[in-house]
């Protein structure tokens, strides 16, 4: 079975954010642009992600912010055959599920949602109570992927990986566990990947990050998913920039090939 193949929308500095100059017409532009780009070259899913409104809230983000992502999601929806999946970082997955529900994107992406964890924005707990009685309310049809040991932070309830994908799938509800590095940039081992794996075997398990030019093909073998999102896939190698369509396509093209 083929893996998923998942591009990234990383959106520039959104309005409120400390660094944003962009007006919203050029942010749908923006998006629309994006959407097309991963279309043509043969992608199947984009996570529209708020990357640039870094520092990041913990895990409740302005009501600005909520309504900015709801306007340009729902754009990716209408001009696109894509998935789409959102993510609101750091941690604000209710917000996330929100945001899918009203402008019928497909899943979102929570980095923490069950366990706690040492991060750059502080300590932050997980709310999977929260998050699946939210979507059991709105009786929303909007899958959870979540991850494990997530990047850019260390777990405070520290178990073995296999330990917290187990409890992830099954006590947290994620309907796919995400296994990442320990930074954007750096993949998972292997090893890890194949642990997850095994552990959750019912669950999909998708890679999360490090994904690169030089070495999707060893992941193509053995995940589920890919999130696909760094500098190899960015216009001049620029972090949360615009998407390099040639390197998508070929990544597309290798992995479909590769799993025939």
């Amino acid at each position: 079975m083929k893996p998923l193949i998942i591009g990234m929308i990383h959106l520039p500095p959104l309005p409120g954010s400390p660094n944003s100059k962009m007006s919203l017409e050029e942010l749908l532009e923006y998006v629309r642009s994006e959407a097309r780009v991963l279309e043509e070259a043969g992608v199947e899913a984009a996570i529209v992600e708020n990357l640039g409104d870094y520092p990041f809230y913990k895990d409740e983000v302005p009501p600005v912010t909520v309504s900015v992502m709801t306007l340009l999601v729902r754009e990716v929806v209408k001009s696109s055959s894509l998935k789409v999946g959102v993510n609101i970082l750091r941690n604000a997955c209710s917000q996330a599920l929100s945001v899918a529900y009203v402008t019928g994107a497909e899943f979102i992406r929570c980095n923490i949602l069950n366990g706690v964890y040492a991060t750059d924005q502080g300590i932050i707990e997980g709310k999977g109570y929260e998050i699946l009685r939210l979507r059991r309310y709105l009786n929303a049809n909007v899958r959870i992927y979540a991850d494990v040991h997530v990047k850019h932070a260390v777990p405070i309830y520290s178990v073995p990986i296999e330990v917290a994908a187990q409890d992830l799938a099954e006590r947290g509800g994620a309907d796919a566990v995400i296994v990442s590095g320990i930074r954007s940039p750096i993949p998972p081992d292997i090893e890890k990947v194949k642990i997850v794996k095994e552990a959750v075997k019912d669950k999909p398990v998708l890679i999360g990050s490090g994904i690169s030019l030089s070495n999707f093909r060893d992941y193509c073998k053995i995940a589920d998913g890919l999130i696909v999102g760094e500098a190899d896939f960015k216009v001049n190698r620029e972090i949360g920039g615009r998407s390099l369509k040639e390197s998508y396509e070929k990544l597309v093209k290798e992995c479909r090939e590769m799993v025939r």
